[in-house]
């Protein structure tokens, strides 16, 4: 993949991923075209109008990470999918520590593709799905300088309190989040165990935080 279609696919990928600024926690009714409809709106006014996104600004990307997205995301089924098998095995604290990490990396990753996507409308397709399915994939393509590129949401029904859609995977030109990275993960995992991996997060953040 050439240098230039790689930092769109990042680009876009920002786009999915901070997408969820803006979600109600209560919107337990709202149907899940509808939900991402209203959430590419929401993340396209918090980047034009937010100088600090633009910038790049990793504190203030944080910040909206923990206040306003990880409610609205099973990250928890993400971590545990892209970790893969041997999440089952991890203790608690291990889990825990994976999720934290796993979630830096994102942030950190996709902050700097942010000034790339001042310019972009994301359409909705038309939701295939019945009334009763309780997942379902919301299909978007992102349209702005050159051709319109593909970004799908996979989605949960979540029951209980908290109760609606949740986002738990991302789709960019043919390419799902999850499984980008499992096969990095599974890689890390048989070589140096569980805490390999957590190591191998660590010092990944830390060496992103010095390039930010």
């Amino acid at each position: 993949m050439c240098k230039r279609l790689l930092s769109r696919w990042i680009a876009i990928f920002a786009v999915g991923l901070l997408g969820l600024i803006g979600l109600p926690v209560t919107a337990a009714d709202e149907a899940p075209d509808a939900l991402i409809k209203r959430l590419s709106s929401d993340v396209l006014d918090n980047i034009r109008s937010d100088k600090a996104i633009q910038s790049g600004d990793v504190t203030r990307i944080v910040a909206l990470v923990d206040g306003k997205i990880m409610p609205n995301v099973n990250f928890q089924r993400m971590t545990a999918a892209a970790v893969g098998p041997a999440w089952r095995q991890a203790s608690p604290e291990q889990q825990k520590r994976l999720q934290d990490e796993f979630k830096i990396l994102l942030v950190r990753t996709y902050a700097g593709a942010l000034t790339q996507v001042s310019d972009q409308t994301i359409f909705i397709k038309p939701l295939r799905a019945a009334p009763d399915d309780k997942e379902v994939v919301v299909r978007t393509e992102v349209k702005g300088r050159g051709d319109a590129i593909q970004l799908d949401y996979r989605l949960e029904k979540t029951p209980g309190e908290g109760a609606g859609w949740k986002i738990y995977n991302l789709n960019v030109l043919g390419a799902w989040l999850v499984e980008t990275y499992r096969s990095d993960f599974a890689q890390q995992i048989n070589s140096k165990g569980i805490d390999g991996l957590i190591n191998g997060l660590t010092e990944r953040n830390k060496a992103n935080a010095k390039k930010g």
